[in-house]
């Protein structure tokens, strides 16, 4: 049963005031996924403490960053359950976690940051492992 709506907003507007589209129904999710061009990442978020202590906090951190996906969205774990599964079904490679990251390059997944490299960690560390991914996968080419 998805968590009470009331609860989660606060959840959900600390990453869509930075900017990431919220991806609530499996109509949402495809039409996110049908854009391949460039880079994009999927924020699986939640409510458990390393989501509010760690993931959605060192997301923000990482997006200060200038090599960072095209297009970031996400979808919320134990709300947007419909979402969830799709979104899911894009990168059913991976074990589900929430919170976790996937970043994607013309839509495959080229990356993943699962909650056990979450959990425990403060927001510069997680958005550092980030930012190595950005650096990795999506590193702006200068003059292009």
């Amino acid at each position: 049963m998805p968590y009470d709506p009331f609860m989660v907003q606060p959840m959900r507007d600390e990453l869509t005031r930075i900017g990431v589209e919220e991806l609530k129904t499996a109509s949402d999710v495809d039409a996110f996924m049908a854009n391949r061009t460039g880079t994009a990442m999927i924020v699986v978020n939640s409510v458990c403490g390393c989501a509010a202590g760690s993931a959605r906090p060192g997301v923000s951190l990482a997006l200060q960053h200038p090599n960072r996906p095209d297009r970031i969205a996400t979808v919320f774990a134990g709300q947007d359950l419909e979402a969830v599964e799709k979104a899911r079904s894009y990168f059913a490679e991976f074990p589900p976690s929430s919170p976790s990251f996937v970043l994607l390059s013309h839509g495959k997944p080229v990356d993943y940051v699962s909650r056990q490299m979450i959990e425990g960690r403060d927001p510069q560390m997680v958005s550092q492992v980030l930012i190595a991914s950005f650096e990795k996968h999506m590193a702006k080419v200068v003059g292009a």
